[in-house]
């Protein structure tokens, strides 16, 4: 039997103008051009611009999740259930050939509100079918994952591992079963030249809780297991610099993930395809622009669902992303006038914005073996 399985952090999804006292990121540059007479007014167009915004950024996250087809979606930084909802049924099946019938999110622990889903198509499988649970109130101590790096951050063994939830979704069919860990690991304040290593050891904790979770779910033979790990892990193994060289990163937030654990079928890929972000600061202390193409999202197989699926398809939906991002990173030429004139992308994708997400979609097709 096989099936479609995709990963998209869609870059807020949000039922809301603003997080809490602050504007959002795409509606304050427009409202720092204006003087307001007063926070009524000031108000209002707020609302207005994010409504605008949205309606173009969200015709371009559906016609990315419509031409990626996937059966069933890990979604990362949704609102809530009611705008996940709002969102599949006016724009994704406005475009899309499937229909999905089934939604699950639990609130997790995220500052912003910003959680984890899992969408699956209606005809897939019966509702009754799939078993959900949040693991957002584990703590360090529960799953015994904590250790002195993490007291520098003012971290007690009593506080919650994920920093917005690891959500186990379970999708059953007659004879065979497969398992979805759908997260979205501690980001890595990427405006600050150190913020990787500084957020290291708590993502690192994350990855040991989701380890520990599937060794405790399968047991003793967790590795001849069905499971994925899905989502925004905010960490890589490796950068992809201009003209396609790759440059080590090692160690790795996301390591024990990945050694004796799961398989990245994205590693097999060539370089200039084994990414889904593209980061492109000032780097004081190099004094120069720094750009890299990295893979920050995963779907990372077990190694009995790796063995059945040597070779599996792998799709990487690109048309999204803004004109900045050089789709090739071998391309020498990256200058405004050659970027922006490429015709490689949906249509009224902006330089910056509008744009689907400032990650891409990653879409595994993959056959699930018999229990």
């Amino acid at each position: 039997m096989q099936v479609r399985i995709g990963t998209f952090n869609v870059e807020n999804l949000i039922s809301r103008n603003r997080y809490g006292p602050k504007e959002r990121p795409d509606t304050a540059p427009a409202l720092s051009l204006f003087d307001f007479p007063n926070q009524e007014g000031r108000a209002h167009a707020e609302h207005s611009i994010a409504i605008a915004l949205e309606d173009d950024k969200r015709q371009m996250t559906a016609l990315a999740i419509s031409e990626a087809n996937a059966d069933i979606w890990a979604l990362q930084e949704v609102d809530n259930l009611g705008v996940l909802q709002a969102f599949f049924a006016n724009y994704v099946h406005r475009l899309s050939d499937q229909r999905y019938g089934h939604f699950r999110l639990v609130n997790g622990n995220d500052r912003r509100g910003i959680d984890v889903a899992c969408v699956v198509r209606g005809d897939l499988v019966p509702e009754a079918a799939i078993r959900t649970e949040s693991h957002h109130e584990k703590t360090f101590a529960e799953l015994d994952v904590f250790d002195d790096s993490l007291a520098a951050f003012g971290i007690t063994p009593q506080d919650r591992v994920f920093n917005r939830d690891c959500l186990e979704v379970e999708i059953g069919f007659p004879d065979r079963a497969i398992t979805l860990f759908i997260t979205h690991l501690k980001s890595m304040s990427f405006w600050q030249e150190d913020g990787r290593l500084g957020t290291m050891p708590i993502r690192r904790a994350e990855s040991l809780a989701i380890r520990t979770l599937i060794e405790r779910r399968f047991g003793p033979d967790w590795r001849d297991a069905s499971w994925v790990i899905a989502g925004d892990l905010n960490d890589y193994r490796e950068k992809i610099l201009p003209d396609a060289k790759v440059e080590p990163t090692m160690p790795s937030s996301i390591d024990p993930l990945l050694e004796d654990c799961g398989v990245n079928p994205v590693e097999a890929l060539p370089p200039v395809e084994r990414w889904t972000y593209f980061h492109r600061a000032w780097s004081a202390e190099a004094s120069r622009l720094a750009e890299e193409h990295l893979q920050l999202d995963y779907l990372l197989l077990s190694p009995a669902l790796a063995k059945a699926n040597p070779e599996p398809d792998i799709t990487l939906i690109r048309r999204g992303l803004p004109y900045r991002v050089p789709l090739d990173p071998s391309a020498p030429d990256r200058s405004i006038a050659t970027l922006s004139t490429r015709a490689d992308r949906y249509p009224r994708i902006g330089w910056d914005r509008p744009k689907a997400s400032d990650h891409c979609p990653l879409v595994i097709e993959l056959t699930i073996p018999p229990n």
